[in-house]
């Protein structure tokens, strides 16, 4: 098999039967062999599917399983998507992909209305949806003919029905919380399949419409006192992917959380069964539920565990003698809070999602069809409850931080809460970590702040040096509630506590949030030097007061670049002088920034070459935007890759056979041609005059040359490289030892041991903590802004009265 390509057995026409364990088999049908390469496009292979099993290959859906995961089908939908396949089945011998046709046809509305009542007749919808319908008993699916849809409304008492009805699919949004032994009608909707007539009470229908934009004027998901309909999808194959809905419910012994939990299990597994119930008994230490039919003996019982504090079925009889319960007919019953927790998984796997992301997911995958504004109160809802996990997953962060010591011996971590309690503050620095910054770094460290896409509720601050191949290294972290003045200085004095070498270190940060003096505060004998990306930064904002071209703001920012990284005060007072020649002002300000904490000629401390600090690119893609939703996902998160990036970069550096780092070494050869042509005279034992374009000195014995490169990157200059030549010396022993290979091995030397099963770390009982609350996102508020500009404001006219100062709804004028 060539290199990059897998091979595909191809499998159309069969049928997806569940097996005991909650995985999915494959049976029947055709299949076909294909080579299928990682530069395929999606395209091609759609062309060589439909020729191959004579399909239009516009209708294709392509899924496959992951190795090892028998349980979801992933879909291929793209280039992406199907480079992606080949790259996780690329140790695979043969890889199955299965292909379906699918059909996408209207739901077409057919209403007439007679004497205040309003009919829905021939209402059928044969939608396109990924996901695979898990038969509830039987273990086969089964293709769902067309029928009616019947709509119960506020005020009904007489339910619609369809003959030719099979496994309807509906969406019953319950406002009214308890149901009291009874089903709610007043905020319900219910599907029914029993006669062949419709008849329907009630003054509005509204019909399912598989256009997710266009259905603005349908209810939203909120209103708690009209009936709502969302899309009721008759398609063959139709149901839940996400997860075996019907194993939710099994035996009697089986547990739960809470009685929260038990209820969410129960509304899904009566989804995918396709049955109605309803509660004889609700509240927080016991479930009664029963089926909707009286003759039916289905009935489930569950209650509080005291000896294991958890929810517990103690009765279940699993028994419908009304036709329902093996996915044929009946009802499907959902709450609104049933939605949101549908909802809230989605978010916890891509924080990000819109609400019209939603809305697709769901109809793709349940069937379930929402309009923009239901997407977003279900979104709303779901967030809400995030909320809480927020507050019990601070809670875990005691108990974290102890398992952390526990698993790394030596490391440290620090929590801090506020007066309130409502704030926490939590630091990390692991004992790998502080190990190979002590042994193998530079004396130097950056600070910034990490940006989080997702999460809006913590600040990610974040030190890192620089290993002896120059990547980043990370030395510590720690999540606050805000990037403040504060939240800086606390992060510093944990830093400090934590390295124990903080003398004659650098220290590379910008100038804002109060670290021009916190730093020169906290770490007394250390340098601080000004980051180069932020301070241009700055320069840009002072340039648009300015009156200067976009030619010369332009020439200014380059030569403020070369003042920084200028060797010698000539050269950097040259910089400053052009940029005086076009500002006054601009010259003022740039030197009023302290050139001395940011230019190469005036800087006192070693940088080695290190303008700015880069620790934002390297750490920000650590992060996947799933795993910021909690302070524990996300702190297991920099634990994982922080372990993984230690564990590859160790086993990479063993096989290293110089002396250098392979990035040292390549800037080394590079400096070798052009020392060559310089000619070296030499005035003492140590002490060499080296004449090219300039006149320079080197003491060899001091590691010093006049150009300050070799003092300034740790490298020995092509001044220091001829004179390495002339004398016969190896220009290897003049290197700083943080750039050879065995510094660097010493680096990576310690290992880091994972907290064991992170995600269920209990709560600290009694504890109290509360996440930051959420910052507003940047950006124009969504509502109308008051115009400041604007002096004199149109008075209010009762349109009752005609009068000024008061509307039609508070006017007491007697007419």
């Amino acid at each position: 098999m060539v290199e990059g390509t897998v091979i595909a057995v191809c499998q159309f026409g069969g049928d997806f039967v569940p097996n005991d364990d909650g995985t999915m088999s494959y049976s029947g049908g055709e299949a076909h062999a294909l080579d299928i390469s990682r530069d395929m496009k999606f395209d091609d292979l759609k062309s060589e599917l439909a020729s191959m099993f004579n399909i239009d290959s516009s209708h294709l859906s392509i899924k496959y399983f992951l190795p090892g995961n028998q349980r979801t089908l992933i879909t291929i939908s793209s280039d992406k998507d199907l480079r992606r396949m080949v790259d996780f089945n690329m140790g695979s011998i043969t890889t199955d992909l299965y292909i379906s046709s699918k059909i996408d046809s209207r739901a077409h509305r057919n209403i007439a209305a007679d004497s205040g009542t309003s009919i829905v007749d021939k209402v059928g919808a044969v939608c396109n949806v990924r996901s695979q319908r898990l038969a509830a008993v039987n273990g086969g699916s089964k293709r769902v003919p067309r029928g009616r849809i019947s709509v119960v409304g506020a005020n009904t008492h007489k339910v619609a029905t369809g003959s030719t009805v099979q496994n309807i699919r509906q969406l019953e949004v319950n406002t009214a919380g308890k149901s009291n032994g009874r089903i709610v009608a007043a905020d319900s909707v219910t599907f029914s399949a029993s006669s062949p007539t419709a008849d329907i009470v009630g003054q509005q229908i509204l019909v399912a419409d598989d256009n997710v934009e266009d259905r603005a004027t349908q209810r939203s998901l909120a209103d708690s006192s009209t009936p709502i309909i969302m899309a009721v999808d008759a398609a063959e194959n139709a149901g839940p992917q996400s997860a075996p809905w019907d194993c939710v419910i099994t035996e009697v012994g089986q547990e739960f959380d809470n009685v929260k939990a038990f209820r969410d299990e129960l509304c899904k597994y009566a989804f995918v069964k396709g049955f109605a119930y309803k509660y004889i008994k609700n509240d927080n230490v016991r479930v009664t539920v029963k089926c909707t039919v009286e003759t039916c003996p289905w009935r489930i019982h569950a209650s509080g565990s005291a000896r294991k504090q958890k929810f517990m079925i103690k009765k279940f009889n699993n028994v419908h003698t009304c036709g329902a319960g093996s996915g044929d007919d009946g009802h499907q019953r959902a709450t609104r809070h049933w939605l949101a927790s549908i909802v809230k998984e989605k978010l916890l796997d891509n924080p990000q999602s819109k609400p019209r992301d939603i809305a697709r997911d769901i109809y793709q995958d349940y069937g379930i069809n929402l309009n923009y504004t239901q997407a977003w109160h279900a979104k709303e809802a779901a967030q809400k409850e995030l909320h809480f996990l927020h507050e019990e997953v601070c809670n875990q962060l005691p108990h974290l931080c102890k398992k952390i010591m526990e698993a790394n011996p030596g490391s440290i971590t620090t929590l801090a809460a506020s007066v309130d309690s409502k704030v926490r503050r939590v630091f990390v620095s692991l004992h790998a970590s502080l190990h190979g910054f002590e042994h193998g770094c530079r004396p130097l460290l950056f600070l910034d702040r990490i940006p989080l896409k997702a999460n809006n509720q913590w600040k990610l601050l974040g030190a890192a040096a620089m290993d002896g191949d120059d990547c980043i290294f990370p030395v510590a972290f720690a999540a606050v509630e805000a990037e403040t003045h504060n939240s800086w200085h606390w992060f510093l004095v944990q830093l400090k506590h934590a390295v124990s070498r903080s003398c004659n270190m650098t220290i590379v940060s910008c100038r804002q949030k109060g670290l021009d003096e916190s730093v020169p505060r906290v770490f007394e004998d250390s340098y601080h030097a000004y980051s180069l990306f932020h301070l241009i930064e700055e320069l840009k904002a002072e340039l648009k007061k300015s009156s200067c071209s976009e030619q010369d703001k332009h020439a200014i920012v380059e030569d403020f670049k070369s003042a920084a990284q200028a060797y010698a005060v000539d050269d950097f007072n040259a910089c400053i002088g052009r940029i005086e020649n076009i500002s006054r002002d601009v010259a003022e300000w740039v030197l009023s920034t302290k050139p001395e904490h940011w230019s190469n000629a005036l800087f006192r401390g070693s940088r080695y070459d290190h303008l700015s600090p880069n620790i934002v690119d390297s750490l920000s893609r650590w992060i996947a935007v799933k795993d910021e939703l909690t302070i524990v996902q996300l702190i297991g998160a920099l634990l994982a890759k922080t372990k993984d990036v230690m564990d590859s970069r160790r086993q990479t550096s063993s096989t290293w056979a110089g002396t250098l780092t392979p990035s040292m070494e390549q800037k080394l050869q590079k400096e070798i041609p052009k020392a060559r042509m310089l000619l070296v005279v030499c005035s003492s034992d140590s002490v060499f005059e080296v004449r090219g374009s300039s006149i320079n000195v080197v003491n060899i014995a001091s590691w010093e040359c006049t150009c300050q490169r070799w003092q300034l990157t740790g490298l020995p200059c092509l001044h220091a490289i001829a004179v390495f030549n002339r004398t016969g010396r190896s220009a290897y022993e003049y290197c700083s030892r943080y750039f050879k290979c065995e510094s660097y091995r010493l680096t990576y030397s310690a290992s880091i041991n994972l907290v064991p099963d992170i995600e269920s770390i209990s709560s600290v009982v009694g504890a109290n903590s509360y996440p930051p609350h959420a910052q507003r996102p940047p950006g124009r508020r969504k509502r109308k802004r008051i115009n400041p500009h604007k002096t004199s404001i149109r008075p209010l006219h009762c349109s009752r009265c005609k009068e000024a100062g008061h509307n039609k709804a508070t006017c007491e004028v007697q007419l």
